[in-house]
């Protein structure tokens, strides 16, 4: 685990107690991302510091390694869960007797269109989330094999969230810390998890909300850790570990931003606080099914090295284009130069020369709303910042202020 403390003296120098008793106050200053690069511009990092206590970041987009362990309520007799259904979506029920977990790429078995569109499914684990959260009652079926002290071995029942005693969103990765700009240099359309990619590079799709992004935001991991206090799905919720895949060893830029896929966070919080409107069942055409998720950040600004973080522009933050026609599907690790999300979010990038629109995964004004929320929860003294136990592993990277614009 990375050490956060940092041996240069800064001129800012903040305790989370210290934020944490401004935000009880009602004195704490918070700033979305998207004007902390302003502030930066204009303030330089030094006095950004000094002013501002909290940033506030937000994302909103498809995350497939997203699910819920749920516990469905013993029986009359009691039950051991071998295998359960909801809404004819599997779950897997290998844990205690009623504690199942519910994947969100899960499809629902079954679905004809599958037998005729394969990747085609149209209702799988990431609805059955939405609809719960959404109130809605789901069709639940488990089946056992009977023991001494569970002797049933069959359930069928009509369920919703409420009467459900425990429910916990457990997403092992989320908020992917940059990710690939996806295009397709094959003859042929091609149908992937970056959505639909038209022949010989006639579009490009990305998926990040770039300088609003809450881990480009926090590059070295310094304040996001094990115990982070975040927005998750509408609710409260925390970060509980590096996600899977997390990769700080990514090349990096002189602001410390990665360039291609890098770190990720494994996210948890209680359904019950949730709300539909920032989890959403998602279907991907010849891919299958997944979860939107709404995930927000807080960001502390404990020194003008957070301050530079939290002030970097679309401008400064770079991704690869990568071919997924051939490439990524044969584990070929060619890339196609680099673009940064300014030009991505201008509508159209270059590739080999040729003119490529450009259309986001990841809905923009969904991660400026998550931002505004938490800043205003912050403000109003409904959310203090929860300061890590520990840290995630970090990347072996030496930052110069002197390379960066003050």
């Amino acid at each position: 685990m990375s050490d956060p403390k940092q041996e240069s003296k800064f001129e800012v120098n903040k305790t989370y107690a210290e934020i944490n008793a401004r935000i009880k106050a009602g004195e704490a200053v918070v700033v979305t991302a998207d004007e902390m690069v302003d502030i930066v511009r204009q303030e330089g990092p030094v006095e950004a510091a000094r002013r501002i206590d909290v940033v506030t970041t937000g994302t909103f987009s498809t995350m497939c390694s997203s699910g819920a362990f749920l516990n469905f309520g013993q029986t009359n007799p009691t039950i051991k869960a071998q295998k359960v259904w909801i809404n004819k979506v599997s779950a897997y029920a290998g844990l205690a007797a009623i504690d199942i977990y519910l994947g969100a790429t899960e499809p629902t078995e079954g679905d004809p269109l599958n037998q005729v569109y394969p990747g085609e499914f149209r209702y799988g684990g990431g609805h059955i989330i939405e609809d719960l959260v959404a109130g809605k009652a789901v069709q639940l079926e488990a089946k056992a094999y009977p023991t001494d002290c569970y002797a049933n071995t069959k359930c069928k029942k009509e369920i919703t969230l409420a009467e459900m005693p425990h429910a916990l969103l457990c997403n092992p990765r989320n908020g992917y810390q940059n990710y690939n700009c996806a295009v397709n240099l094959s003859d042929k359309i091609v149908y992937t998890y970056m959505g639909t990619l038209k022949p010989n590079c006639r579009n490009a799709n990305y998926c990040s909300a770039g300088q609003l992004s809450p881990l480009l935001n926090d590059p070295l991991y310094r304040t996001i850790g094990i115990g982070t206090r975040i927005f998750l799905g509408g609710g409260v919720g925390y970060v509980t570990f590096q996600g899977t895949q997390h990769n700080p060893g990514t090349p990096r830029g002189d602001n410390g931003v990665p360039t291609r896929p890098a770190g990720t966070m494994m996210v948890q919080g209680d359904m019950k606080q949730m709300s539909a409107d920032w989890l959403r069942g998602v279907s991907i055409r010849g891919y299958g099914c997944s979860l939107a998720v709404g995930l927000g950040v807080p960001i502390p600004i404990l020194n003008e090295d957070m301050a530079r973080f939290t002030g970097v522009s679309d401008e400064e933050i770079f991704t690869h284009v990568v071919d997924y026609g051939h490439d990524y599907t044969n584990g070929i690790a060619r890339h196609y130069g680099q673009v940064s999300y300014a030009q991505l979010k201008s509508g159209e990038i270059e590739v080999a020369g040729k003119k490529v629109p450009t259309a986001p995964l990841s809905s923009l004004p969904g991660a400026r709303k998550i931002a505004e929320t938490l800043k205003q929860w912050i403000q109003e003294g409904k959310f203090h910042l929860g300061e890590p136990v520990d840290y995630f592993p970090s990347a072996d990277f030496s930052f110069d202020p002197e390379k960066q614009q003050s």
